[in-house]
């Protein structure tokens, strides 16, 4: 979210005693094929083993080096008033994905979580668009708290569309019978882009383009007034205040 190309990872492992080799097997496997779509290599890391008890199960903590091009200056402070604010695809797939796994809830229409390397995605919008503000990954606390965050960090306001929010129709039934706001659930392979107004189109076609950004949408913009705020425009023709996630986000994802 800072523009870089990645190029190396490390990775650790803590893995609780009795842990099955086949679940390891199908973690790595899966590793190695999110290295595969990233285009980045493994180069170090580190395998402790614990106690039983003492985890769950298993524990993987990254990090990643990168390289940031010549020219490319990304932050959360870089929001400028008149921003278009667009949003990568639907919200709420990965915690919903979550929420339903470990609860073990079933319903008619299985949700997937949107986990994706958006290196590729980073790197087209930035082809048509090197001026681009702010990039920032929605993961916890959601969309509703990225955007506050953004909101306090850069001193502007933002005001949100919500018919223009995009949400799967199953992840707005399940929301709606669980008591959830699609809007602070988290989110792995999603990302808000800040670029000024004039380059919107030209930016959300590029994201259309590319496959993390299919269901890319421009969901709102900045704005002078009520800085450090997020204010909604509803359905019906008020506005509500969208505040930062208050207590403890559920599910849980870290």
């Amino acid at each position: 979210m800072c523009g870089a190309v990645p190029r190396y990872l490390s990775m650790g492992l803590i893995l609780e005693e009795g842990l099955a080799f086949a679940d390891l097997k199908r973690v790595l496997e899966s590793v190695r094929t999110a290295l595969d779509r990233a285009g980045v290599l493994l180069v170090t890391g580190d395998t402790k083993v614990v106690p039983r008890g003492a985890a769950d199960r298993l524990f993987i903590n990254t990090s990643g080096i990168g390289v940031v091009p010549d020219g490319v200056t990304i932050g959360a402070t870089g929001a400028q008033v008149g921003d278009a604010v667009i949003l990568s695809g639907n919200m709420a797939d990965h915690g919903i994905a979550v929420l339903t796994q470990r609860e073990g809830l079933r319903f008619e229409s299985d949700v997937i979580s949107d986990t994706a390397p958006l290196n590729g995605l980073v790197q087209a919008i930035l082809a048509v668009c090197p001026q681009v503000h702010v990039l920032r990954d929605p993961t916890r606390g959601g969309v509703g708290t990225a955007l506050n965050e953004i909101a306090l960090q850069s001193g502007i306001g933002v005001v949100l569309e919500e018919a223009k929010l995009p949400v799967s129709p199953a992840v707005v039934g399940i929301c709606d019978l669980l008591g959830f706001d699609p809007i602070y659930l988290a989110n792995e392979g999603k990302l808000l882009c800040f670029v000024p107004a004039e380059q919107a189109e030209a930016v959300l076609a590029a994201m259309r383009e590319h496959e993390f950004g299919r269901q890319a949408c421009i969901i709102g913009r900045t704005v002078a007034d009520h800085a450090g705020r997020v204010v909604m425009q509803t359905a019906i023709g008020g506005q509500r205040i969208v505040d930062m996630l208050a207590g403890e986000q559920l599910p849980r994802i870290c």
